[in-house]
């Protein structure tokens, strides 16, 4: 087990904690649970640089680190739109989970065929990333009866990533149509 993959999974770790600090009943549990979501953030880009800089890529580091992310980011998803309660913030959280789906079934589909490295990950696709982060944190860090200002900012950047989202997968799809529509030559 390298130090990579032990970083990975201790990201999936907090996502029980992060869940726990957030529906704690006191004032403080947005803030924590910020916390802990960013630090989740913070090692997915630990796990990817320590697994690059000491050459510990795995292959099972390679399947747990994207499956870690997405789990991540539902479940922070999930809690925020039980917590706000709104369709407004529904629709972006939609867009993104479903991204994540049809990518990742993609992704393995096209693994299945050779083609994994044509649907590799993108420059949009890190930016797109790091706006559902800020966004997420955001949302996370505020109370939005008390907040509202920072809400509003948190639902903006997370709309920015929406569309972020679409921009990425369009360019995955793109990548993969010759593939998809059975003519890999073109």
């Amino acid at each position: 087990m390298t130090l990579a993959n032990q970083i990975t999974l201790f990201r999936i770790a907090l996502i029980p904690v992060f869940v726990v600090m957030f529906y704690l009943p006191y004032q403080w549990s947005y803030l924590s649970s910020a916390i802990v979501f960013t630090l989740a953030a913070a090692t997915d880009w630990l796990d990817g640089y320590v697994a690059r800089k000491y050459d510990q890529s795995t292959e099972f580091g390679a399947f747990l680190d994207p499956v870690a992310d997405k789990l991540m980011v539902a479940t922070a998803l999930v809690v925020l739109v039980g917590a706000h309660g709104t369709p407004l913030l529904a629709v972006p959280a939609v867009v993104i989970v479903g991204r994540e789906i049809i990518i990742s079934a993609l992704r393995e589909w096209m693994a299945e065929l050779g083609s994994r490295t044509s649907v590799a990950v993108s420059y949009v696709g890190k930016v797109k990333t790091t706006a559902q982060m800020v966004a997420i944190i955001i949302l996370l860090a505020f109370n939005p009866e008390s907040d509202p200002e920072m809400t509003i900012v948190g639902f903006v950047v997370l709309y920015i990533a929406a569309a972020l989202t679409i921009w990425s997968m369009v360019i995955y799809l793109k990548a993969a149509w010759p593939t998809l529509m059975g003519n890999s030559s073109d």
